[in-house]
């Protein structure tokens, strides 16, 4: 797959005819402070998101029923971010007939349309689709891929057609790419039933405003066992929840569209079926694991949007701006970068495009393919954006014209999901082994 379809491409324009109209106008606003949540839900109800979701968890369930399964079949959504990225992003849709390619998953989709999606919303706001990816893949995702029957329609479904937010919490303060290994949040066997939850986690999406919270923690029975060997397991936690507090939203060089904070655990007795997947089975780590691949491979069409619209500012402002009596798109130097910029876009594009017939062939990148397009594609959307505001100069610095924005958000690619320096030693040791 090296194109996007007809179908794809009419999805495109209904989109950006979305954008255009309400989320550009609103960009002002969301990176003021303003929470993106209403403006999510229009565009969930926009597109038909949560009848087709409902619909399609529906299906599952009286499929269930009638093989008389014990549990409903996963209804995890595609994972796509952003992140990543925390930020990451899986994100879903439903505007054309076929969207769903005979997948009767709630949430699961087409992933190329799912790159469309991504590539619009990140042209305009990479914050806004960072907290809706977050909402709805990370959080909502887990949820629906790991819970019981019960847990999915409690939690699971309200996070998916979004009349809840949610947010998916595993980094801590002394644990970020060694996400893992340095856990420190425990969650406690009460003896009258449930856990005991105790720990911090940081830079969470969604933190500030989530009504649903997917948390891991390390199972401690007191028994000695090193804090590193213990194993993990997820929990859902509620808004509201006696122990547990949620911070204001930090205040960050990128990504303002998108609320960050901290969530907090004090004593937190929740009862057994908070557990994921109501069964201890050490899977946490699994999961996480597969979110951050996740996160990683479907970093490209984030990076993919944040390119193309810093090429099309940049080329649109060299045919207009005049020094020493010609257009600066006519110096030499001037031309370089964009077509540096422009190479950039081909080798993101190419590397999103694997990634989606790897899908669609029920294959997936290797652990070192997807920490490397995770660092070429970040490093990539960086360097476009810095590229653009060298070009429109004092322009470029204002928030008028939207490069510098592009840019700050761009910054967090190379950081949330693993930071380059991480996606480097995974490419090596694979190199090497």
């Amino acid at each position: 797959m090296f194109a996007f379809s007809q179908e794809h491409e009419m999805v495109r324009q209904m989109l950006r005819r979305w954008t255009t109209e309400k989320l550009a106008p609103k960009v002002d606003d969301l990176e003021a402070g303003e929470p993106p949540y209403d403006l999510m839900r229009d565009l969930s109800r926009t597109f038909g998101i949560p009848a087709m979701i409902r619909s399609a968890f529906e299906r599952q369930e009286r499929k269930a029923a009638g093989a008389g399964q014990t549990a409903a079949p996963d209804a995890g959504p595609n994972a796509t971010t952003g992140a990543t990225t925390g930020a990451t992003t899986d994100a879903t849709t439903d505007a054309t007939t076929d969207a769903t390619a005979g997948d009767d998953r709630p949430g699961a989709l087409d992933p190329a349309l799912n790159a469309v999606l991504t590539i619009e919303l990140s042209r305009v706001c990479p914050g806004f689709m960072l907290a809706f990816g977050a909402s709805m893949g990370l959080a909502g995702g887990a949820i629906m891929r790991r819970g019981t029957p019960e847990q999915k329609r409690r939690w699971g479904l309200p996070v998916l057609t979004l009349e809840k937010i949610g947010a998916w919490g595993m980094t801590e303060p002394g644990a970020g790419s060694d996400a893992f290994r340095s856990m420190r949040t425990t969650a406690v066997p009460h003896p009258d039933g449930g856990y005991v939850l105790n720990g911090q986690k940081t830079f969470i999406t969604n933190a500030p405003y989530a009504d649903v919270l997917v948390v891991y923690a390390k199972i401690d029975r007191g028994d000695g066992t090193a804090l590193t060997d213990r194993a993990i397991e997820a929990f859902v936690l509620e808004r509201g929840d006696a122990g547990v507090s949620l911070s204001k939203p930090m205040h960050k060089m990128g990504m303002h569209s998108s609320p960050t904070g901290e969530i907090f655990l004090e004593d937190c007795h929740v009862p057994a079926d908070r557990l994921l997947g109501m069964t201890e089975r050490a899977s946490g780590r699994a999961g996480g694991r597969d979110v951050f691949h996740a996160e990683r491979t479907a970093m490209a069409p984030m990076c993919v949007g944040i390119i193309q619209r810093c090429l099309e500012i940049a080329i649109d402002y060299a045919k207009q701006r005049e020094a020493w009596g010609k257009k600066i798109a006519e110096y030499q130097l001037v031309q370089e970068k964009l077509a540096r910029m422009y190479m950039h876009l081909q080798n993101a594009e190419a590397l999103m495009f694997k990634q989606l017939w790897l899908t669609k062939n029920k294959q997936d990148m290797s652990s070192a393919e997807a920490s490397a397009t995770k660092l070429y594609c970040a490093r990539a959307a960086t360097e476009c954006a810095l590229e653009a505001i060298q070009i429109l100069g004092g322009n470029g610095y204002m928030r008028e014209y939207r490069v510098e924005m592009l840019m700050r958000d761009a910054k967090l690619l190379q950081i949330g999901g693993g930071t380059d320096d991480i996606q480097i030693l995974h490419i090596a040791r694979h190199l090497l082994s």
